[in-house]
């Protein structure tokens, strides 16, 4: 399988959601089903049949999460030094050539992803474009509402 690149930081937060599931959640759900096989008869116990559930959907988190870490490449983006280019982790600052407004960005893993916090999938058409541009560039995007013009003011690696 192929290394997925991920942030120090998304590393992190997904060794915590493991250990979370790991440690806290599992047993709350193995004490679940105890419980509701203690109601009796296992075909019509709806608590039984719902904790199971839980318990197949929790153990899938774990496994998905443990092979997301095991196939990843964790870049530490403050060791970077890309020369002023936009490469995967930066902090790139834009501003729209259209209508003037600013937005900052860091690319990160697809895992990572969560656009209203400002952090945006390598995989996504503004972050592959912006891909090897430096300050003062200026990048032609293809979004679902027509094409948008950015100009690159700034790359930083934080």
């Amino acid at each position: 399988m192929t290394k997925v690149p991920l942030t120090a930081r998304g590393a992190e937060q997904l060794r915590e959601e493991l250990r979370r599931l790991k440690n806290e959640e599992r047993p709350k759900i193995t004490e679940a089903i105890a419980t509701a096989r203690a109601h009796g008869d296992l075909k019509e116990n709806a608590e039984y049949h719902a904790a199971k559930e839980q318990q197949g959907l929790m153990e899938a988190r774990i496994r998905d999460i443990e092979a997301k870490l095991s196939n990843a490449q964790i870049i530490d983006v403050t060791a970077i030094n890309a020369g002023g280019k936009v490469v995967f982790g930066a902090t790139v600052h834009l501003v729209d050539v259209n209508d003037g407004t600013a937005a900052k960005y860091q690319i990160v893993g697809e895992d990572e992803a969560d656009i209203k916090g400002g952090l945006l999938s390598i995989s996504s058409p503004i972050a592959r474009a912006l891909i090897g541009k430096r300050e003062g560039d200026e990048v032609e995007v293809s979004t679902p509402g027509g094409k948008r013009s950015y100009e690159v003011t700034s790359v930083e690696y934080i």
